[in-house]
């Protein structure tokens, strides 16, 4: 047990504050809990807390302002920001404005007492930057890409190395894009190479550049990626197919900080931060002797590892509206809207290209779909037969995990019969759909007896919610 210290928890959802209250006091902490920022503005009057948790909602002010209050008043107080509508400017901002940590909601009880203690404990502040403007965008609600967006805002005041790990398709110049437009190097270019589109034998000049005469075909000098990037960030994709002769020059100049042109004299400066990504287990090829395991370190400072698609299905309908809205733009075209049966065989697809192959789909639906809607036969009939095949039990089993922690959080009861009662609903709904409303088949399909079935319908609809809202919506759905 931990000595008794000042915790204070802000949140206008009083269930939030309970649940958090009572497991935070269980380890040894003093809370006071508010459930607006004026109160916490007051509450600072007469003394102040070792840490505070807020949530980012608040019905008078945003919660970050919290922030900007301690920091005004020169007052130095940990401030752990809480969020249900987490996407990656809103990280990044609550990172630059001097967050000591950012938890979207539903959260992990033994999470967030983990960071309430690293805050209470910490030997000094870190320094408060300056908030800037956000530049391009990640979307994604999966807990995966809610790290991601983390990850990225606590980078957004360095320019530290960073390997981006992840299968085709996923996203990584992406990532290394946002990287770099939330770094201190912002203002500087963003240039990028896939070292395995280029010949090895062009690489070198590429990457450094070469003077006149360096080489047969060579008749002028040339600027290379390091001298284009000069102040700003390089992005080396597929770094895992760099010839190794090329990976020695290449740590060479990551450790001392200065090259040569090919051919040249002139010892010139690598003023860049370097950002690489792959596809490939680098791990392996250092094994395998087929990456220098020197190099591996230093690009390996920070990684950040991008889920497939097919892991982070909750993601997959909040893109494909986007990629729509965006291609029709793009196009001049009426925006399409995706029918739910349609997100349904979407989620259920393997997407073995990743977001790519999602973006593209958006684009050849945006043309070719004849209606505004987009129906399940609309789209290709390699989606429509792998579609069954492909949605796992894991799917729907994480689904349900994830309501269910939700539900603990914050506070909730009977949580075995309310799922139950869902389960058998959705079952005898589908079972009613496939027999086009034969009760008696559906029945057989259930292993029921008619009269069972018959019982259970006739309970469903006494027991039907008054907003109509069935569980399985709050089970896919976060607050």
């Amino acid at each position: 047990m931990i000595a008794a210290v000042d915790v204070w928890v802000v949140d206008d959802d009083e269930a939030i504050r309970f649940v958090l209250q009572r497991a935070l006091s269980k380890r040894g902490f003093d809370v006071e809990c508010f459930d607006e920022v004026r109160a916490v503005r007051k509450a600072l009057q007469s003394g102040h807390p070792q840490a505070i948790l807020t949530d980012i909602r608040l019905p008078d002010a945003d919660g970050l302002s919290v922030v900007e209050m301690l920091a005004q008043q020169s007052i130095d107080i940990p401030v752990i920001a809480m969020t249900a509508y987490s996407d990656l400017d809103q990280a990044v901002t609550a990172f630059q404005k001097g967050v000591f940590e950012y938890l979207p909601k539903p959260f992990d009880l033994d999470q967030v007492i983990s960071v309430v203690e690293r805050a209470v404990a910490r030997d000094e502040a870190e320094p408060r930057p300056a908030r800037q403007e956000s530049g391009g965008r990640l979307l994604g609600e999966s807990p995966a890409m809610q790290e991601v967006f983390r990850t990225i805002g606590r980078l957004s005041r360095s320019d530290i190395s960073v390997l981006i790990t992840g299968e085709t398709g996923s996203g990584k110049e992406v990532v290394a894009q946002v990287l770099h437009q939330h770094s201190p190097r912002a203002r500087g270019p963003f240039v990028a190479i896939n070292t395995a589109a280029i010949p090895a034998e062009l690489l070198e000049s590429e990457l450094f550049g070469h003077e006149k005469g360096a080489f047969t075909g060579a008749h002028l000098r040339r600027v290379g990626r390091f001298e284009e990037a000069a102040g700003g960030t390089l992005f080396l994709d597929e770094i895992g197919d760099m010839p190794l002769p090329l990976q020695t020059r290449l740590l060479r100049v990551l450790a001392e900080g200065d090259y040569y042109r090919v051919g040249g004299r002139d010892m010139l400066q690598a003023d860049v931060r370097v950002i690489a990504a792959t596809h490939q287990d680098l791990e392996d090829k250092v094994r395998t002797g087929e990456f220098r395991e020197d190099l591996f370190h230093r690009l390996n400072v920070i990684r950040i590892a991008l889920p497939p698609l097919r892991e982070r299905t909750e993601d997959i309908a909040i893109l494909a509206r986007r990629f729509l809205a965006q291609v029709a733009a793009e196009l001049g075209l009426e925006e399409k809207r995706l029918r739910p049966e349609t997100v349904r065989v979407l989620e259920g697809h393997s997407w073995p290209g990743n977001v790519r192959q999602l973006l593209n789909l958006c684009r050849q639906l945006c043309v070719m779909a004849p209606g505004d809607q987009i129906f399940p036969e609309d789209l290709p009939a390699v989606m429509l037969g792998t579609a069954s095949a492909s949605g796992t039990e894991a799917e729907w089993t994480d689904s349900l995990r994830h309501w269910a922690r939700r539900e603990l959080a914050l506070g909730g009861s009977d949580l075995f019969g309310r799922a139950q009662e869902e389960l058998e609903r959705v079952l005898i709904d589908c079972a009613l759909e496939r027999t086009g409303g034969q009760r008696l088949k559906a029945a057989e399909l259930l292993g029921l007896g008619r009269n069972t079935l018959t019982r259970k319908l006739q309970k469903f609809e006494n027991d039907r919610d008054a907003d109509g809202k069935p569980l399985r919506d709050q089970v896919a759905g976060g607050t």
